[in-house]
């Protein structure tokens, strides 16, 4: 067999091996594949059993694994979030579903008191190992009561890891790593990215996937667009706004580089700065809310370790500090766009 040969045969089998899944697809493959590794591992939510998940990240697990290891729960969040924590302190390993990051509110106690601070209550003597997925985002007129992002907060609290994915890829490994991780790990997933039909998708989420399990480490960013004028940095949607902000400015003979954070807690402030470093210039773009939020929590990063780096002031993209209007063009108003970027990148050149 010539090298030629040898060549074809190895990248044919590694397309075999690969699949483009949506991220709802990647999402429930990670779990499946982990349900059957570890008997130690369920999922617990309101709509995960036959429904499938509103957003889909359950479709089909219920079918394989039946009601005792697919819980569909009645609608309280604290009392099946709190059955999760009892759970995962006893050796479990539940995955549960908060189905909107907005109704964190309800059951705040429970994730921040107890989940988060057990390991460190018990000087390392209790794990937590759950996963918490919930959704995000807005462009629906679901209201300020359905569409908030909250990356911030969740953030802000110690005890937790949070990871936010922008692709398929990256949800199949960062959910199979966070069911791994001995403590809890908050995983939220933007409802655009998702590939369900009826809420629309961003194309680039979807990509090729191994079809074997694999994880992606949490806590590691990753440069998606290469670039010598400005740095863009975001996570989720945002990632996708930068990469066509990216495309609009590289008419104009400006180089882009887009950071997707894929990590906010640990936040990958090495591969930030380095980026940073490069080009002299900083844009973070957040669907949070814009103040005490991630955006600043960057350019703080950056300034903190050298502010001499920078050729122009950082600018920031974020949702204003409002209630999320019902009235779709007032959200869409206020929702980062790749406009928005392209704007504030010709801000800093003023």
């Amino acid at each position: 067999m010539t090298e030629a040969v040898a060549r074809a045969a190895r990248e044919t089998a590694q397309e075999a091996a690969q699949k483009r899944l949506t991220i709802a697809r990647a999402m429930a493959e990670a779990i499946a594949q982990e349900m059957r590794a570890d008997p130690r591992v369920f999922v617990m939510g309101e709509d995960i059993g036959p429904l499938g998940g509103v957003f889909g990240n359950t479709r089909g697990l219920i079918e394989e694994f039946g009601p005792e290891r697919i819980r569909d729960t009645p609608i309280s969040e604290t009392g099946f979030i709190g059955a999760a924590v009892g759970a995962a302190i006893d050796g479990m390993r539940p995955v549960v579903e908060l189905m909107f990051a907005d109704f964190v509110g309800v059951c705040l106690d429970i994730i921040y008191n107890a989940a988060a601070k057990n390991c460190y209550f018990s000087g390392g003597g209790v794990h937590v190992p759950m996963v918490l997925m919930t959704s995000t985002g807005g462009g629906y007129s679901d209201g300020g009561q359905h569409s908030q992002c909250l990356y911030g907060t969740f953030a802000h609290l110690p005890g937790m890891k949070v990871v936010v994915p922008s692709n398929s890829y990256d949800a199949k490994g960062l959910m199979t790593a966070a069911i791994r991780d001995p403590n809890p790990v908050i995983y939220m997933f933007h409802k655009r990215l998702q590939g369900m039909g009826w809420l629309g998708t961003e194309k680039g989420a979807t990509i090729a996937c191994p079809e074997a399990a694999y994880t992606v480490e949490i806590g590691k960013a990753k440069t998606v667009r290469e670039g010598s004028d400005v740095t863009i940095v975001s996570l989720g949607l945002g990632v996708h706004l930068a990469l066509h902000a990216a495309d609009t400015l590289a008419q104009e003979g400006v180089e882009a580089e887009v950071v997707d954070l894929r990590s906010l807690v640990p936040l990958d402030r090495d591969h930030v700065f380095e980026s940073v470093k490069k080009t002299g210039r900083l844009i973070v773009v957040d669907e949070d809310y814009m103040s005490y939020g991630i955006t600043g929590e960057i350019i703080a990063t950056v300034a903190e370790r050298d502010v001499s780096v920078l050729k122009a002031s950082p600018q920031r993209v974020a949702y204003p500090d409002i209630p999320i209007p019902y009235s779709r063009p007032m959200e869409y108003w206020a929702l980062p766009s790749a406009e928005k970027i392209v704007a504030a990148f010709r801000e800093m050149e003023k």
